[in-house]
């Protein structure tokens, strides 16, 4: 007998129809069929409606709130693994429920390390990601996992636009790390807001650690989600002497009072990715497309090829 060689298809979660399609177009091959059927309570069932047994699968879903988008995934896992797929990829632009990596105060759960435990009981064999939250998230799996960054993106973007006096900042300690390696890449300075909460989403004070003046901000970050912590630094930054501000996030959660602190607030422009769709487009909020990439990180995983390249920092 012959070598058989292994089919690749690419299916999309409901919430990620739009970039899997891209991903698709990139990737060469056509976005697969899958329907899903509604019950009148809310329950759902996804069916795919062309054969995958033997396939490598590649699932495109990000796993933002609300959880059904979360079910979704790992609904089509299993349906992927009771359907006898060979290889089945969890493609998640944006890994929710990241933000619970670890227990900050008594009796309360490790969120990401479950939903880690249900991606791999469902039937991931591997997970692509991008830009986590935590670094340490890829340890709570016990199957591999493609950590994306989308530094690879924003920085030929931040190249183009050839800011002078450039400085980096990151709008709190915990994101200190991404900030150092985009100063690094570019040779800028870098300053750091430190930040006290209430509870969550709501700052009850913020400090400025190094020196704006005169300079052309980035600050940079995984994810925006109520644009809080973004528009009040970037809002000290500006009274602090800066002559612009502009944010990089990569998740666009952009939840609650978010579009409009954006609009209201002193930043000329938000650079986000698509990994989650805009709920409505804004004139300050440039989005660049993340489907090329995973496109190409798909095709070297299912073609056993290296993905380091893809790695800008």
């Amino acid at each position: 007998m012959g070598k058989t060689t292994i089919d690749s298809k690419i299916f999309a979660c409901t919430q990620s129809t739009a970039l899997a399609k891209n991903i698709a177009k990139h990737y060469g091959i056509p976005l697969g069929n899958v329907l899903f059927s509604h019950y009148s309570d809310g329950e759902f069932q996804p069916s795919f409606e062309e054969s995958v047994r033997g396939s490598r699968i590649f699932i495109v879903g990000s796993t933002h709130p609300s959880s059904e988008n979360l079910m979704e995934m790992l609904l089509m896992l299993d349906a992927a693994k009771r359907a006898s797929a060979r290889h089945i990829t969890a493609v998640m632009p944006y890994f929710g429920w990241a933000r619970q990596d670890r227990k900050d105060k008594p009796r309360v759960p490790i969120g990401a390390k479950l939903i880690a435990k249900l991606l791999e009981v469902a039937g991931a064999t591997r997970i692509i990601t991008m830009d986590l939250h935590a670094d340490q998230i890829q340890g709570f799996f016990e199957k591999p996992v493609d950590h994306l960054f989308a530094s690879s993106l924003f920085l030929p973007y931040l190249n183009e636009l050839n800011i002078q006096n450039l400085t980096i900042a990151s709008p709190d300690m915990g994101g200190s790390k991404r900030a150092y390696a985009y100063s690094k890449y570019l040779q800028s300075d870098v300053v750091i807001c430190y930040k006290q909460r209430k509870k969550a989403n709501i700052i009850s004070h913020m400090e400025l650690i190094g020196e704006v003046e005169g300079k052309n901000v980035v600050l940079v970050d995984d994810m925006v989600d109520t644009a809080g912590t973004l528009t009040k630094a970037a809002d000290l930054m500006m009274e602090r002497g800066a002559l612009s501000v502009r944010a990089i996030c990569t998740h666009p959660l952009l939840s609650g009072e978010a579009y409009e602190r954006i609009e209201a607030s002193k930043l000329i422009e938000l650079i986000v990715t698509d990994s989650i769709p805009l709920k409505k487009a804004s004139k300050k909020i440039k989005v660049l497309s993340c489907a090329q990439l995973f496109a190409e990180v798909m095709n070297n995983v299912h073609n056993n090829e290296s993905i380091s390249g893809k790695f800008v920092m």
